[in-house]
């Protein structure tokens, strides 16, 4: 069983080494940077922003993700959710525990009276396109990014 709980400062380590911990992370994250810090600060003093941690019933963390409310006027004024950084530790994948986190965050999103729930994931996670799509999601929209500074 795993419980969802906003994140504490002491929980920063393990969540960046969470993102860390995987193909495309392992070339993007720099567990140690204060940056983190500074992000987290700003996630925390947002109220429109929770950065999530799952834990088990001995406080492991286990997962992370960040969900982000967004207001529109689209849709008479509709609210989105985004979610995003959805990670499962390495020893833990596989067991059900993503998609506890993801019917979590969906159930939250509706509570705080959202319109849709929204996400990207990299073209190149194919096993994480599979599990959206068994979680109800579909590609309806062809994302596009651009990098606004150069990563040293």
């Amino acid at each position: 069983m795993i419980r969802m709980r906003d994140a504490m400062a002491a929980d920063l380590g393990a969540i960046v080494a969470m993102l860390a911990d995987d193909r495309l992370g392992r070339t993007r994250e720099h567990p140690g940077d204060p940056g983190y810090a500074a992000a987290f600060a700003a996630i925390e003093a947002d109220p429109n922003q929770r950065l999530i941690v799952a834990e088990t019933d001995d406080a492991e963390l286990v997962g992370c993700m960040q969900l982000t409310f967004i207001p529109g006027l689209s849709y008479r004024g509709a609210w989105r959710a985004q979610v995003e950084g959805v990670r499962v530790v390495a020893a833990r994948r596989g067991r059900g525990i993503g998609g506890q986190m993801m019917r979590w965050a969906i159930e939250e999103s509706r509570r705080r009276n959202c319109h849709t729930m929204q996400l990207a994931t990299n073209k190149s996670r194919h096993d994480a396109h599979r599990f959206y799509e068994r979680l109800g999601f579909i590609a309806s929209h062809e994302g596009m990014k651009r990098a606004l500074r150069d990563e040293t």
